[in-house]
């Protein structure tokens, strides 16, 4: 197709392999009735990616509440299990530029959020860091007794089921349009809803306290979950660590030493 002044492209010559495809599976997948309303793929191929533009505008009030209910009602569409891919996806995703993996296929799925959230969301990125020299051995030991922790079910609640989520959900991919709120850009899977709450206010967000309130009139929240917040915010740090460097190592850090 021929992008017009309503399309927008992303084009990337050198994408790794599915780069733009996953992205389009999970943009399908997280459209479900009564959730946030969701960019559509137009066209995908491997190198390009088009979507209606969206047009901003400021934030409000009442787009907040909104947005809060609806994001809950996505949530509440749910996941097969914890690290699922969005449906007709089987191999690994991208979050940023830097592959983001899921639970295994066809082995059989991770049994609990902590073992999923320490395997694939920590363990991964933590390899590549100590094999790049970011982090050394004492760190390194650092983070693992926490996902010793995790896989042994410290911060487990069997009441919360695999939810599906946008996994990217910080500011820049929260759009405010007329019509009310919508998501751009995801790394969807099934995994844990405060995930994507804790990275709405990752890097500040306008209305914050309006969504979280009206989210949780929708689908109230376990206790404690404020304190949980910097445990879910691990991953994007950990990816930060990846990609940027020894300067995230600090605040991730101090951010595993917290919960281990």
């Amino acid at each position: 197709m021929t992008a017009g002044p309503d399309t927008f492209v992303k084009q990337r010559h050198d994408a790794p392999p599915g780069f733009f495809e996953v992205e389009a599976a999970g943009l399908r997948w997280l459209a479900v009735p009564g959730g946030v309303p969701i960019v559509e793929p137009l066209e995908v191929s491997p190198g390009r990616l088009a979507t209606p533009r969206l047009d901003p505008v400021p934030p409000t009030g009442s787009a907040a509440d909104e947005f809060g209910h609806r994001l809950a009602a996505m949530h509440n569409a749910g996941a097969r299990y914890f690290g699922v891919p969005p449906d007709g996806w089987q191999t690994n995703g991208y979050i940023g530029t830097i592959e983001l993996p899921h639970a295994p296929q066809p082995v059989e799925p991770v049994d609990s959020w902590g073992e999923f959230y320490a395997s694939f969301r920590l363990q991964p990125y933590l390899r590549t860091a100590y094999d790049n020299g970011t982090i050394d051995g004492h760190q390194l030991e650092a983070f693992e007794r926490l996902c010793s922790k995790l896989v042994a079910g410290g911060y487990d609640d069997p009441s919360e089921q695999p939810c599906r989520i946008h996994g990217d959900l910080w500011s820049g991919n929260v759009f405010w349009c007329a019509d009310g709120v919508h998501l751009i850009d995801p790394a969807a899977h099934g995994g844990h809803r405060e995930t994507d709450l804790a990275m709405l206010g990752l890097f500040g967000m306008p209305q914050l306290e309006r969504v979280l309130r009206a989210y949780n009139e929708a689908h109230p929240l376990a206790d404690g979950w404020r304190e949980r917040v910097g445990l879910h915010r691990l991953h994007p740090l950990l990816t930060h660590v990846v990609m940027f460097g020894s300067a995230y190592v600090a605040p991730a850090l101090a951010m595993a030493r917290k919960y281990d």
